[in-house]
């Protein structure tokens, strides 16, 4: 049965440690024998009718053992099925009968008599075939020669090719002649199995899905399959079914395969190598591939796996620029991988490096005398032609392209022409290569660029003090921090006491210091300005400044909260031009909303006048303390980490503390209860 090539291939594929079969060609059945022995395939199929058993007349040929070999038949080159070639063992049985007159005289009677013990042997061979769902029989004529007759001795064999069976298959095979002088032989086989091999990735790693019976042990081995050499193995392991074997997509080259096989004797080992046309795997190639510098001019690619490529020498100038190809003078070399190959130099310079293209496309390069000489140097590259009667040219490799010496082009080698010449014929340059074609020359150019370390000594002054600047300005906007960090303070004016409260809060917390900023204090600003810009202006300078916000909650802006958060906006007009919390809102809320208001805003209520759970939801991301009674750690969040000194907490929060106790009282006190407003304010130099 014909069984598609790729799954053969996956199966019995050509490796140099997989059983390889042999391949014949064409649909013909065949039959060939050992030396001295003549036989043919006679007729197509026949019908398998084995009969009865009769006695010899005299000595006759009989199968003696069966013996099987798989082989491949291919009807194209890409379609080719197993198949089972049979060899049957034949040997002579029986004896001529002597007549009766010879026995009485000791001679023949008729000389024609002798003949037969002289004569040749033929027989028919019969051969039978079952597997599933294939059932054939042919038959096979065999001659035996008289000087190969002996009585009880083996005489060759005869080869039937073929019976075509599935893969898996068990296969049953009986070998008799006809007529029929011995019990048939038989034989039974079961043709090995096609274990299952599937390649699945998933993210960085590669599965290796191998279905193999429960509890059968088999090995596993992964191996570089090589073009130019011998495979070389990389992994190997005895394992027992089913497993899943787990690689990183960076060890896939397109030369890795896969083998298994049942740890049987004699058995056909699995081999696939799925990564061979995977572009992923053609670019890992190129990854590990490395060169390596072979003193004194030799050099060599390694790589797992074989590459087309091509290697040129070029020359790399200092400054990061592309490496200028020095093909022509010298030639491209085809690169085989892991063999030594040498250079047509007559001496090594770090500027001189290799570049290895595949396609037209580079692949990778690399300077690789410069671990031994030291880094790239300054040099040009003089590139001398030589022509007919002695004629001979002279140019500079420059980015720009050869610049011939003594030019009037405005590149340095065409400015510094006579001296390179000079230095050419004084024997100050270094030759790399000399061909009858011409000659490349590395001329130093350190004596012509000294007068440039004036101006690098004098951009590293300049840098130096730049720098110095900015660290002053720094260190100054750092102080300037330090004596006084910015505290925004948002209210809603529920009443006059309120209003004098907070103003007494904020002067408070003027002394401390803190760079206090309150609508209190910037009325004039505030009408001029409106309530949102005047409001998103200190916010934005304030969080600029690494400063807090605090939101002071009083029952007039806890409603002014769920106004807001229950209809999106507060109704214009409801509240005084200066009331900058109403106004405030709308730059808040978008803070809390998109959680970014940790570590920037603080809230704040007053003992007695609010309740703790009266502050919304939405507000409680941020600390939320209760003045005076949380002071502490009020001022600790307002002042900043590492901003207080031992004791100095305790004295700030005493004086703040009593300094606000009279005005909280004040708010406290009922309905109707005459008394003086007044407005605190801060110290003229606190003022914003």
């Amino acid at each position: 049965m014909p069984v598609p090539w790729f799954l053969l291939s996956f199966a019995l594929g050509p490796s140099p440690v997989v059983l390889s079969l042999e391949r014949l060609v064409g649909p013909q059945d065949a039959a060939h024998c050992s030396p001295g022995l003549s036989c043919h395939l006679l007729g197509g199929d026949m019908l398998c009718l084995p009969g009865s058993m009769v006695s010899a007349p005299g000595p006759v040929l009989v199968p003696t053992r069966l013996r099987t070999e798989l082989v491949l038949r291919c009807y194209e080159e890409t379609d080719c099925g197993l198949c089972v070639r049979v060899a049957v063992h034949l040997a002579v049985r029986g004896h001529w009968e002597e007549p009766e007159d010879e026995k009485q005289f000791g001679r023949a009677a008729d000389p024609e008599l002798e003949e037969p013990k002289n004569a040749s042997l033929q027989a028919q061979v019969v051969l039978s075939f079952q597997a599933y769902p294939t059932d054939r029989c042919v038959l096979l004529e065999v001659q035996v020669p008289a000087a190969f007759v002996q009585p009880g001795q083996s005489v060759g064999s005869v080869v039937f090719d073929c019976f075509e069976a599935a893969v898996g298959a068990e296969v049953r095979i009986w070998s008799y002649t006809q007529p029929r002088y011995e019990k048939e032989l038989n034989f039974t086989q079961q043709l090995p199995a096609l274990p299952s091999l599937n390649v699945s990735a998933d993210g960085e790693n590669v599965h290796l899905v191998l279905d193999v019976s429960k509890g059968q042990h088999f090995g596993l081995s992964l191996y570089w399959n090589q073009v130019q050499g011998p495979t070389k193995p990389w992994w190997h392991k005895n394992l027992t079914g089913p497993q899943t074997i787990t690689l990183n997509h960076t060890d896939l080259v397109p030369c890795l395969c896969i083998q298994v096989w049942p740890l049987e004797p004699d058995s056909i080992r699995t081999s696939i190598c799925p990564f061979k046309n995977d572009s992923h795997a053609h670019r890992n190639l190129w990854r590990v591939a490395q060169l390596q510098l072979l003193p004194p001019q030799g050099w060599r690619l390694d790589a797992p796996c074989s590459l087309s490529a091509e290697a040129t020498l070029c020359w790399q100038a200092p400054g990061g620029g592309p490496c200028q190809s020095l093909v022509p003078p010298l030639p491209r070399e085809n690169v085989t991988v892991n063999k030594v190959l040498e250079f047509p130099l007559l001496k090594g310079h770090p500027n001189l490096c290799v570049q290895v293209s595949s396609e037209e496309k580079l692949q990778m390069q690399e300077c690789l005398w410069s671990d031994s000489l030291g880094p790239l140097k300054d040099d040009v590259l003089l590139v001398e032609t030589r022509g007919s009667q002695d004629n001979r040219s002279l140019c500079a490799l420059e980015p720009s392209g050869c610049t011939p010496l003594l030019s009037r082009a405005s590149t340095r080698a065409a400015r510094l022409g006579e001296q390179l010449l000079q230095d050419l014929q004084s024997g100050q340059c270094l030759q790399l290569w000399d061909d009858d074609l011409g000659a490349l020359w590395a001329c130093p150019m350190d004596k012509y660029i000294h007068q440039r370390w004036a101006l690098v000594w004098l951009a590293c002054l300049l840098f130096v003090a730049v720098l110095f600047l900015l660290l002053l300005l720094k260190k100054d906007h750092v102080k300037g921090a330090a004596r006084g960090r910015a505290a925004l303070l948002l209210y809603s004016a529920d009443d006059a006491g309120f209003e004098r409260l907070v103003g007494t809060l904020a002067s408070a917390l003027c002394q401390l210091p803190l760079r206090v900023v309150v609508d209190l204090w910037s009325r004039r600003e505030l009408s001029a300005q409106g309530s949102l810009a005047w409001f998103h202006a200190q916010r934005l300078q304030t969080l600029q400044e690494g400063g807090m916000v605090v939101l002071l909650f009083s029952p007039g802006a806890v409603a002014l909260c769920h106004e807001w958060l229950q209809d999106g906006m507060s109704a214009p007009g409801a509240h005084r031009p200066h009331d900058a919390f109403s106004a405030s809102l709308s730059c808040v809320l978008p803070d809390f909303l998109q959680g970014r208001a940790s570590g920037r805003y603080i809230g704040a209520y007053f003992d007695s006048l609010l309740c703790p759970d009266a502050v919304p939801t939405l507000f409680r991301a941020v600390p939320v303390l209760a003045l005076p009674s949380q002071m502490p750690d009020f001022l600790r969040t307002l002042q900043g980490p590492g901003a207080t000194r031992p004791g100095w907490l305790r004295d700030r929060v005493e004086q703040v503390s009593r300094a606000l106790q009279p005005a909280l009282d004040s708010c406290l006190r009922p309905p109707g209860t005459q008394e003086t407003g007044f407005e605190m304010r801060p110290e003229a130099g606190d003022r914003t």
